[in-house]
């Protein structure tokens, strides 16, 4: 694993989003602890129908001792498609995997997260604690927590408007 994503730290304080940020951890507890993984020996197609399937955009790829060792993209499936035609079903993920992983840990700030995911053109991460896959966070995961926060926001600067004499 190559990159890591800088970390504010869980709680800090953040002007630019306002109030206390939320970290992946906590976008985490709102999705199911399953994590779909892909063998990087396995077809394009296999990836494919549990792409589908799971409805889901990325796939951590692991070798066969488990080891996280890439991620497979919706995108990298295209590519794959535009290059090899009707053969791509049966090609190998390994061949079409990202391997320049950048992961996260579940105390990140999603602030942080945000910037990193925008600048590098990422859409899924894989979540990382004490050495094992515990989740993949993607943008629309931090955009709907981000929408959720402004939301109780709106509603508590509402109640003191109302509850003022």
């Amino acid at each position: 694993m190559e990159g890591r994503v800088p970390c504010d730290g869980p709680g800090k304080r953040n002007d630019n989003w306002g109030g206390i940020d939320v970290n992946v951890g906590d976008i985490l507890k709102n999705k199911t602890r399953i994590v779909i993984t892909v063998r990087e020996e396995d077809t394009l197609e296999t990836a494919a129908t549990l792409l589908a399937t799971n409805r889901i955009g990325a796939l951590p790829v692991r070798n066969g001792d488990g080891d996280l060792v890439g991620i497979l993209s919706e995108r990298d499936i295209v590519r794959a498609l535009s290059q090899s035609g009707a053969q791509a079903h049966s090609k190998q993920v390994r061949g079409y995997m990202s391997t320049n992983l950048i992961t996260c840990t579940p105390g990140e700030d999603c602030k942080a997260l945000m910037e990193t995911m925008t600048n590098r053109r990422i859409r899924h991460l894989p979540v990382i604690e004490g050495g094992d896959l515990v989740g993949v966070i993607s943008q629309g995961d931090v955009v709907k927590s981000r929408l959720d926060e402004s939301e109780l926001e709106k509603n508590v600067l509402k109640d003191i408007a109302i509850a003022r004499p």
